[in-house]
């Protein structure tokens, strides 16, 4: 008879992702036939747009579903390609463009192709978790960035400085809008940020899965300053396309090649049926900046609401539907208290530990990703636990 097996060390190195833990539990809730209002998961409440679900269908009703290129569709390439020059005035080769299963897996590649094993990244903290799990699963050290007040909780090139200086980095990662606060990175702060990254000799990783999603406040891609930065986007978020998970990469010429082996052997090609409905995508902006005045609406009325409950020090909610606000006037465990607001109050969000293992145990997360309803209903039940 065999041994059990055993988890290796790179499984075990991996946190979870309290997130989805939390998912699963506001799941548990309901299934007893329990209400939730559900602000733990970036994930949009309103559907993909009509004409992505039409050529999805019209895909499907002919019948065959095949594998594509490992980098992608070329004609979503081409319409990737040309967002760059549409959004930003940059000029991008669609061979540049490398299509993803989600952003998820652009973060493997990248990794994959820029790093040997034992690298250190810098990763701003509080940042979104699977940065670090997909670090510590490749064999790579997750080097954080920690974000100061001082600096609108965004990174900056003396930040930069400071810890390449102290623990020497082989590359560096941001993220703007960000997770877990939808702050953003000023555009030219990112500028400062590329050149300084460019004369320390680290590669520059952008993730810009919230582009779009804003308020009042420009945002800028990587590629604006530095050709070659390597950028990671998808349909997830803008476009309410979670589910469909593809996404997108811009990356520099020299690693196209490389990139594309990894692809062909880690998962073939991201979804074709996904890729077509992808495609329609960038022709439904109508129906997406009437979700994004939602999105507005519902962050208007948790600034306003939040303070009073004792949801206090919140980070510049710049974009994206997140807002991440301190909790220590109700604790300083916010995993527990977390479990009793859902428990008690039937609100589910997920605990700043998910974002800043050090000082998130009284930080909390809350997505507005929902219906204007649905963040109403929230509030109203959260005066009534706390009150």
């Amino acid at each position: 008879m065999s041994p059990d097996p055993v988890l290796s060390r790179r499984a075990q190195a991996v946190a979870p992702f309290l997130a989805m833990d939390v998912m699963a539990a506001a799941g548990a809730r309901e299934r007893r036939g329990e209400g939730v209002v559900h602000m733990e998961v970036g994930q949009p409440s309103a559907p993909a747009p009509r004409a992505v679900i039409a050529a999805a269908q019209a895909a499907l009703a002919d019948g065959r579903i095949p594998y594509t290129e490992a980098l992608g569709l070329p004609a979503l390439r081409a319409r990737i390609a040309r967002h760059y020059a549409e959004t930003y005035g940059v000029a991008v080769s669609p061979e540049r463009v490398v299509v993803t299963t989600g952003s998820s897996a652009g973060f493997v590649l990248a990794f994959l192709a820029l790093f040997e094993a034992g690298a250190r990244i810098g990763v701003p903290r509080p940042g979104y978790p699977a940065y670090d799990g997909i670090l510590r699963a490749l064999d790579l050290i997750p080097q954080p960035l920690t974000l100061r007040r001082e600096d609108r909780y965004a990174p900056t090139s003396a930040l930069l400085r400071e810890v390449h200086a102290a623990h020497p980095l082989s590359g560096l990662l941001v993220m703007s809008p960000a997770n877990p606060s939808g702050t953003v990175i000023e555009p030219a702060r990112l500028g400062e940020l590329c050149a300084t990254a460019r004369s320390l000799g680290l590669p520059f990783i952008s993730d810009e899965i919230y582009h779009g999603l804003s308020y009042g406040v420009p945002t800028a891609t990587a590629l604006q300053f530095d050709a070659g930065a390597l950028v990671i986007n998808s349909f997830s978020k803008f476009y309410c396309m979670t589910g469909w998970r593809v996404g997108w990469m811009v990356v520099p010429e020299a690693l196209v090649r490389g990139i594309e082996r990894l692809a062909q052997n880690l998962y073939i090609s991201a979804p074709y049926l996904s890729q077509v409905a992808a495609l329609a995508a960038f022709d439904t902006l109508d129906e997406i900046v009437a979700i994004r005045e939602g999105y507005a609406r519902n962050r208007a009325l948790l600034l306003d609401a939040l303070p009073s409950l004792g949801f206090t020090d919140i980070h510049p909610v710049d974009g994206a539907f997140y807002l991440y606000a301190d909790i220590a006037r109700h604790t300083d465990d916010a995993s527990a208290f977390c479990r009793r607001m859902l428990d008690e109050a039937g609100v589910a969000a997920t605990p700043g530990l998910d974002f800043d293992p050090e000082q998130g145990g009284h930080h909390i997360r809350f997505s507005f990703a929902g219906s204007n309803a649905e963040c109403a209903e929230a509030v109203t039940r959260l005066k009534g636990w706390l009150r």
